[in-house]
């Protein structure tokens, strides 16, 4: 069984456009976060699945000087272009990430994996009730599930946002959320990258960890954050954005 990673990912963000290819320590985001998910020992291709909108083509020079795929799809229909993602790199299962989420952690994302196979799911995700830190977050679920939900929706939120069609619909799939242990349980931080705040924490912690543990995780930034408690009030303030279906 085939794991990819469709990192989504595009220059043309409303609330910080360029974010994805915005400098940390002289290195793109978006490299930190492909650097971090390369640690995974449980998936076998990662690919970065972008827009063909021509602004993205930076982001396809940096993919393939990484040593990673690139795909190429619909703007708007992110759905249709993660989809054909997996299908061009012949995934059995896909890992949703987003390119905003610089600090997520492989072992977590390995963990979600054995969880998701031994437990015969349909979608498995760290962001489906509030346990995780926003932005340690990503979905699991198998590409013959996507392929069944690009027949059954054309709902204009469900191509934008690939999965909300399978983890809206528990009597259809079999949903579950990977347990989270009471050490990292704090769901009202946000480590993922929407407005110039979040970035600024962000920086300060790949700064902080750079010069002290490049291997860091998901415990290592709240321990961090707990000695610095000034930092956590940064960016509480910038809101989550809520994704509304139309049924």
């Amino acid at each position: 069984m085939k794991y990819v990673a469709t990192i989504e990912a595009r220059m043309g963000s409303t609330r910080l456009p360029g974010k994805t290819l915005r400098p940390i320590l002289g290195k793109p985001m978006i490299q930190w976060m492909i650097e971090r998910v390369m640690e995974s020992q449980l998936i076998d291709e990662i690919v970065v699945a972008t827009s063909i909108n021509p602004n993205n083509d930076p982001l396809e020079e940096l993919a393939v000087k990484l040593g990673v795929e690139v795909f190429r799809g619909s703007e708007d229909d992110v759905l249709d272009r993660v989809l054909k993602a997996a299908q061009k790199h012949q995934a059995d299962h896909i890992i949703e990430l987003w390119g905003d989420t610089p600090l997520i952690d492989p072992e977590i994302i390995d963990q979600a994996i054995k969880y998701y196979a031994d437990n015969c799911y349909d979608c498995v995700g760290t962001c489906l009730e509030k346990t995780f830190p926003w932005g340690i977050s990503f979905l699991i679920f198998p590409k013959k599930v996507l392929e069944e939900v690009d027949k059954l929706t054309n709902d204009p939120v469900d191509r934008e946002n690939v999965s909300t069609y399978i983890y809206h619909h528990p009597e259809k799939y079999r949903i579950g959320h990977l347990p989270c242990p009471p050490e990292i349980r704090r769901p009202e931080l946000r480590l993922v990258v929407d407005e110039m705040a979040d970035f600024d924490l962000i920086a300060r912690i790949f700064d902080h960890f750079s010069r002290t543990k490049p291997d860091f995780r998901t415990k290592d930034i709240i321990d961090f954050l707990d000695k610095n408690p000034e930092l956590k009030k940064i960016n509480p303030h910038v809101k989550q954005k809520v994704v509304v279906r139309s049924e």
